[in-house]
C-alpha cells in the first residue's frame, strides 16, 4: 500500500517566480518552517536542468523528512525518484502515468470542476488540490475562482466520489485564509507566493502551518 500523503502544508516552489533567490536556500528554509510536502513546478528548464534542480531540491528536503513531487513531468519524477508527480488538466492522464511510475510513487491531481472530481479514480489517485480558491499572481487563471464556498462544495464531490482521498486548497492561499479552506474540509494547503515570496519563508511557513494545525484541530474538536 502506498504511503499517505501529508497535505498540511504544500509548498510548491516554482523557480519562474522567485527572481534570484536562491531556491536551494529557499526550500530549506520552508521545510525548517513545517512545510510536510514540496512540489517543484518548474516551466522553464529542458530535462537536465529540471533533473539536477529537482536532486538537489529533494536532498535537500529529505533532510527535514519532507517528500518531493515533481510537477507535470514524470520523466524528471523518475529519473529522480521522486516521492510522485502532480498533474494539470493538461498533463498526461493520471493512468498513463501510473502504468509507467508503477505502484510507488504517489500520483496528484488538480481539481477545477464538478465533472472533474466525479472521474477522479482512488485506487489512481493519492490525493486532489482543488482551486483556484482565490486570486494569485502566480499563475494565470482559466477557470472561475471558487471562494470558499465554491471550494466546500467542490471537496463536498470529491469526499462523495473518492471518500477518504487528501485534498488541499490551492491558488491564493495566505495565513488569513487558510483556516477557511481547513473548515471547508480541505487536510491542507499548497502555497507559493505566501511562502517562496515572503521575506523571511521559514515564518511564513511556521505562521501557515500553526494556522493549519490550529484550524485542524478545531475541526477534530467540533469547535
Amino acid at each position: 500500500m502506498r504511503r499517505a500523503v501529508d497535505l498540511r502544508l504544500y509548498a510548491v516552489l516554482d523557480p519562474a517566480l522567485i527572481g534570484e533567490r536562491d531556491p536551494v536556500r529557499l526550500l530549506e528554509a520552508v521545510c525548517r518552517g513545517g512545510a510536510t510536502l514540496v512540489q517543484l513546478r518548474d516551466k522553464r528548464y529542458g530535462a537536465r536542468a529540471a533533473i539536477a534542480l529537482a536532486r538537489r531540491l529533494k536532498e535537500v528536503a529529505a533532510r527535514f523528512g519532507v517528500p518531493l513531487v515533481v510537477n507535470d513531468r514524470v520523466d524528471v519524477a523518475l529519473a529522480v525518484e521522486a516521492f510522485g508527480v502532480h498533474l494539470g488538466e493538461e498533463d498526461m492522464e493520471p493512468q498513463d502515468a501510473r502504468r509507467l511510475l508503477g505502484d510507488g510513487p504517489r500520483i496528484g491531481v488538480t481539481v477545477h470542476l464538478p465533472e472533474e472530481a466525479r472521474r477522479v479514480d482512488a485506487l489512481v489517485v493519492d490525493y486532489a488540490g482543488v482551486g483556484p480558491v482565490f486570486p494569485t499572481r502566480s499563475k494565470q487563471q482559466a477557470v472561475p475562482i471558487l471562494g470558499v464556498e465554491g471550494l466546500a462544495r467542490l471537496v463536498g464531490e470529491l469526499r462523495r466520489h473518492a471518500p477518504g482521498l487528501p485534498v488541499c486548497a490551492i491558488s491564493g492561499i495566505t495565513p488569513d485564509n487558510a483556516a477557511a479552506c481547513i473548515a471547508a474540509g480541505c487536510d491542507g494547503v499548497a502555497v507559493i507566493q505566501a511562502l517562496f515570496a515572503a521575506p523571511d519563508p521559514e515564518r511564513a511557513a511556521r505562521a501557515l502551518r500553526r494556522t493549519v494545525e490550529e484550524a485542524l484541530e478545531r475541526g477534530r474538536s467540533g469547535a
